[in-house]
């Protein structure tokens, strides 16, 4: 148990001189130990000593914070996990044969040199430094078949680990190269389809208001992927002001938001609540037209 604790210890200290963020999996199992492991994922080597002396636990990697996008390659489970459409027209066998495929249609060679580790089920992850300015998120099939990704929120098991007897092995110990681009692109969110939206105008206001309605209905429209919600709702407050007010009324800016909102890419359903909950609030803190 010693032998196997101080193992794993390096194992985990190894990926951290690597610059990769771990965190503690449960002993001869794949899941977390802790919670919140993608935040409490480190490279620093004192806390992870401290960790690991605790216990024989398995190293989890954080994909994400720690720079990479790991491509999962599978295998069959068991003798009925055969390929589906548009695959069992190709002649693959797993995840690897899959990735093949793919590169040979983007003119690409298999990225065979990037540091590679051998799993449990004898299926591969491929190590790829992420590309800059895109933080991409974890997929299962979408690049095909037994192929899964992990990046942020998304982790894998390290080189060391131990499952039912079984340990992941480095197979190609070399440094992680770029993510090829053509894997990049194929990994790339489709961009979100806005539509135009109205130059909103309040039926009966003061140009202060006016200039509010069509200023913060343009920053909704406007917002970025992650950051439409919060938009939405500093909009939404700030506008409450002027319903509280009188100088707007409650329908022409919960109308105007909804556009707004639809045009950034979020549905009724995501806006409407979140309009709603922060006119509320904004109504009720802010001073009411003199009667």
């Amino acid at each position: 148990m010693s032998h196997d604790r101080n193992a794993l210890k390096a194992a985990a200290l190894r990926a951290a001189e690597r610059g990769w963020r771990v965190f503690p999996l449960v002993p001869g199992a794949k899941r977390p130990a802790i919670k919140s492991w993608e935040t409490r994922a480190t490279t620093d080597t004192e806390r992870i000593a401290r960790c690991w002396d605790h216990g024989p636990y398995n190293v989890g990697l954080a994909a994400g914070p720690s720079g990479l996008v790991v491509v999962d390659l599978d295998r069959p489970k068991h003798a009925n996990d055969r390929p589906k459409e548009p695959w069992s027209q190709e002649d693959v066998r797993d995840g690897v044969d899959v990735l093949a495929v793919i590169a040979s249609r983007q003119r690409a060679p298999y990225p065979k040199e990037t540091f590679t580790v051998a799993t449990v089920s004898g299926g591969r992850h491929l190590y790829f430094l992420a590309p800059d300015g895109a933080q991409l998120h974890n997929t299962a099939g979408k690049l095909g078949w037994k192929v899964d990704t992990r990046a942020y929120g998304g982790y894998v098991v390290a080189a060391g680990s131990v499952v039912d007897g079984n340990p992941y092995v480095v197979a190609v110990d070399s440094e992680p190269t770029p993510l090829p681009t053509w894997l990049g692109s194929l990994l790339r969110p489709a961009p979100v389809e806005r539509r135009a939206v109205p130059t909103p105008s309040a039926r009966s206001s003061s140009r202060y208001a006016d200039a509010a309605l069509r200023n913060e209905t343009a920053n909704v429209a406007g917002a970025q992927e992650g950051t439409r919600n919060a938009t939405l709702v500093r909009a939404a407050r700030a506008l409450g002001r002027l319903v509280a007010s009188g100088d707007l009324t409650r329908v022409e800016v919960e109308d105007a938001l909804k556009g707004a909102a639809s045009a950034a890419g979020l549905a009724e359903r995501e806006s409407a609540p979140a309009i709603t909950s922060a006119l509320n609030w904004s109504i009720a803190n802010n001073p009411k037209a003199a009667a």
